[in-house]
């Protein structure tokens, strides 16, 4: 299956933001802190070009800690700071604006020495839909400003959002991109809900995932369904819809004759992975990406 989704809205977006580009002193870029970067947009660099960056890896609550870390390390290798954000149940705010502060040090010790005092910081968040941005400018701003839904393409337009005094803040659309060369990608984005799932076939997003899990989360997968075993090998794809079928019949997803459901099944999977019920859960690892790209960073 080819995953394939770039609305009209999103090409307007982004001429939109090359337009502001003038107006802000930082990007903020929000990535999933379960898949960062697949949920980072290639085209980004090139839409942001140079402006200063901090990176938000958001849903941290429900991601790996250690591959959170490891991500962190991975952005630091590249001169970027990333920083772990919960913008449902935490308050990130003041450590954003001091990041922010932080990476616009020059600038602003530039303007106190010629004796002006410094303007509100005017950021920008980018990210891919259904990511957070919506959620995390209402948590900045104290008050719901911005639309706000558990499904991606809720933000159509941009608008500014005064943060306290210190901080305006631009959000933007979610952007995809046209093509996922990498169709992992896409699989990834799917299952932690970034693209609509009426343009998706659900079973084939829950057996990937469920491959994911059997194979780096045996574990966690056994104790949220009481599942006795799992099949050696994750690439085994009869054993895997074996167990997918086994979950379908303990959370009732039966048809007539007590023949399971697969896409109930699979809703439910998903639906249970994408909430945090089988724990705090990362879809990948900087060590994937190092050995694709034959890098070291150590």
């Amino acid at each position: 299956m080819t995953i394939q989704w770039f609305p009209g809205h999103m090409t307007r977006a982004r001429r939109q933001i090359q337009d502001k580009l003038k107006l802000i002193d930082l990007a903020i870029e929000l990535l999933d802190a379960r898949v960062p970067l697949s949920s980072r947009n290639p085209m980004i660099d090139e839409i942001l070009q140079h402006k200063p960056r901090l990176v938000l890896l958001n849903k941290s609550d429900l991601a790996d800690p250690e591959a959170t870390k490891r991500w962190i390390e991975y952005f630091a290798a590249q001169g970027l700071q990333a920083l772990p954000i919960d913008a449902v149940a935490g308050n990130p705010s003041r450590e954003i604006i001091q990041r922010s502060k932080q990476l616009l040090s020059a600038k602003i010790e530039a303007q106190l020495r010629k004796g002006m005092k410094p303007r509100t910081l005017r950021g920008l968040i980018v990210g891919i839909p259904n990511v957070g941005k919506s959620t995390l400018i209402n948590k900045m701003a104290g008050r719901k400003i911005a639309a706000t839904g558990d499904r991606p393409g809720v933000t159509k337009g941009q608008q500014w959002i005064k943060v306290g005094t210190e901080m305006e803040l631009l959000d933007t659309p979610g952007i995809l991109w046209p093509k996922f060369e990498d169709q992992v990608v896409g699989y990834r984005l799917a299952a932690t809900g970034a693209i609509k799932e009426e343009i998706l076939h659900i079973t084939e997003i829950a057996l990937f995932a469920m491959r994911y899990l059997v194979g780096n989360y045996p574990e966690a997968l056994k104790e949220r369904f009481s599942l006795e075993s799992l099949p050696q090998d994750p690439e085994d794809t009869d054993a895997v819809v074996a167990v997918m079928e086994e979950v379908g019949r303990k959370r009732g997803a039966l048809l007539s004759g007590g023949r399971v459901d697969l896409e109930k099944a699979s809703i439910a999977i998903l639906r249970e992975l994408r909430a945090g019920k089988l724990g705090r859960i990362s879809m990948e690892l900087p060590e994937e990406v190092l050995e694709f790209q034959g890098t070291d960073l150590r």
